[in-house]
């Protein structure tokens, strides 16, 4: 009889995928599929499914240059969100982003408003401001947007300040 706890976690797997071992890989996609399924949904709402497919591909041709077994979940992260993004941009869409999702929310409505807010900033400034949501540091959004890292500080900081101004008038 198997038990939940027999369950290999990711990490365990790692080596052994790294390795080649085919079964351990497919555990370990299968295992994270929920997780890049997620960002990927939150990232581009109609192309989630391409984008969840496009960045377990990237997982899998990638796993073998990731030299730190600890920092696994951020590189899976970091994947998911820059194919995320190429996902978007190759569809052309133009208003993605719109949905961040608050740690600890004490009014439902808020993220009715954050969406609102969101939805009138530019493109841009939704990209870096959801990403950074998503944790990402300027390097990471940087590489990820594939823009110099002082134009996505610039915009981060342009970004919050409209945020802002856009949410004043809707904090009343």
């Amino acid at each position: 009889m198997s038990n939940v706890s027999d369950i290999p976690t990711p990490l365990a797997l790692l080596p052994r995928a790294q390795a080649g071992d085919e079964q351990a890989m497919n555990q370990l996609l299968t295992g994270i599929v929920p997780y890049v399924a997620r960002l990927c949904r939150s990232i581009t709402h109609d192309d989630g499914a391409d984008a969840t497919q496009e960045a377990l591909l990237a997982v899998y041709r990638g796993l073998r240059t990731l030299r730190e077994p600890t920092a696994f979940y951020g590189w899976v992260r970091s994947v998911t969100v820059r194919e995320a993004v190429r996902t978007l941009k190759r569809a052309g869409e133009e208003g993605p982003y719109q949905r961040v999702e608050p740690g600890q929310e004490t009014n439902p409505l808020d993220a009715v408003h954050i969406s609102d807010v969101l939805d009138r900033l530019s493109m841009s400034h939704r990209q870096v401001l959801t990403l950074r949501a998503y944790g990402l540091n300027e390097e990471e959004m940087a590489r990820v947007l594939s823009l110099p890292v002082g134009t996505v500080r610039s915009r981060l900081h342009r970004a919050r300040l409209r945020f802002r101004e856009a949410w004043q008038p809707s904090a009343a």
